[in-house]
């Protein structure tokens, strides 16, 4: 059995964790999450905590068990706190705007880039250099955050580029002057 697997995931107040014809569904304060289960997983639940369990044995069994006890908590935690990335843009010239429920990013490039989220997603441009993506569903604020800095990932001379809050761009040194002879 999974480590992981075998921990009962807590369920706080005003939170439902209900199963129907192999989609698992959690509903919360901050919305409503479901996704499509593996056969081999089962999920029990009472009013204090739900279990993941599996049928079968094996290192495959043994992986989805553990996958889907923290799926099924990423689940809980996203419809009760959500998730939030945050992005840094540097660079002179370099800035982000909400046009209406778009993202325009101005990255250097001939034209200025066109950014819709997707639903269930909020991205807050607190300044022209800062970005907030949240939303409850962890992986797709991960996937839209990644998106985002792909536009423009940052470059090691002189960094550059889009970053994460608390990435580290290792820098390179450019070119050494000619040597004297």
């Amino acid at each position: 059995m999974s480590r992981i697997g075998k921990k009962p995931v807590p369920i706080p107040k005003g939170v439902s964790v209900q199963v129907s014809d192999g989609v698992l569904k959690v509903k919360g304060p901050k919305g409503e999450l479901a996704a499509l289960l593996h056969p081999a997983i089962s999920v029990d639940t009472t009013a204090e905590e739900s279990v993941v369990k599996v049928s079968g044995e094996g290192n495959t069994f043994n992986a989805l068990h553990g996958l889907w006890r923290a799926l099924l908590n990423n689940m809980v935690n996203g419809v009760t706190k959500g998730y939030e990335k945050k992005l840094e843009i540097i660079g002179v010239g370099y800035r982000a705007e909400m046009k209406g429920a778009n993202l325009q990013l101005v990255l250097g490039f001939s034209h200025p880039i066109l950014f819709r989220p997707p639903e269930g997603i909020k991205i807050q441009a607190s300044s022209p250099t800062n970005l907030v993506i949240s939303g409850t569903d962890r992986q797709l604020v991960g996937q839209i955050a990644a998106k985002i800095r792909a536009f423009r990932p940052p470059e090691p001379y002189k960094g550059k580029g889009i970053k994460y809050e608390n990435e580290f761009i290792r820098r390179k040194a450019g070119k050494a002057a000619a040597a004297a002879k």
